[in-house]
């Protein structure tokens, strides 16, 4: 298992990222964190581990550098700058082709909350290179006209007491269309805290990006 902090070469001062790379990976999946968040999310952490162990490569970044983390600190702006974060994945996707440990291997993308909507609209921009999306508690409904764009297959995991988002991501579902599955993890609230309900989203997830990417492009 490989460890590595990078700074990637996005936007002026370049993105903080955390990559690991087991042994023979079949795929990586690059995490979209949520509102307000960062790549040291405790929740997205573990479901890495989790991917780690399925021999996939995870990239956890900030996506928004210092000086924006601190404008949006105060004024929680940029969090939901969708296109902004969906451009700042996109080309994070970019970069990742041209890293020697990651540009062989299938990408996926997991979205957290409003990551979930960037990491959607940055798969219909990439469609050459995204291979499977998942979202976790999210906000699909945020990347508007770009979900019918989507070519990606998509796991949309919500938590069963988590009843607005639910509605939001049935709404999506239908936007994205074939490609889509929605899952209702029971007893969970939005941040899936209740015990074992986070574990439950690591396992969907990692099948899902196991059995996706390793599906021929």
């Amino acid at each position: 298992m490989q460890t590595r902090e990078v700074t990637i070469p996005v936007a002026d001062d370049g993105l903080p990222a955390d990559l690991i790379v087991p042994d023979r990976p079949a795929g990586v999946v690059l995490f979209a964190h949520g509102s307000g968040s960062s790549r040291h999310s405790p929740r997205n952490v573990a479901v890495a581990h989790v991917l780690n162990d399925r021999s996939l490569a995870t990239v956890l970044v900030d996506l928004l550098t210092p000086a924006e983390d601190a404008v949006d600190a105060r004024t929680a702006e940029l969090r939901f700058d969708i296109g902004l974060l969906a451009n700042r994945l996109a080309a994070i996707v970019d970069w990742m082709a041209t890293d020697p440990d990651l540009s062989p291997l299938p990408v996926g993308l997991f979205g957290a909350s409003t990551g979930a909507a960037a990491a959607l609209v940055a798969a219909a921009v990439r469609p050459d290179r995204v291979r499977a999306v998942v979202s976790r508690g999210g906000r699909p409904d945020l990347a508007g006209a770009a979900l019918a764009q989507v070519r990606a297959p998509t796991l949309l995991l919500v938590g069963g007491l988590d009843e607005q988002v639910i509605v939001l991501n049935e709404q999506a579902q239908a936007e994205l269309g074939d490609v889509a599955e929605l899952r209702i993890v029971p007893g969970a609230t939005h941040l899936f805290e209740e015990p074992g309900t986070l574990e439950q989203v690591a396992d969907h997830a990692a099948t899902w990006f196991a059995t996706r990417l390793a599906v021929p492009a």
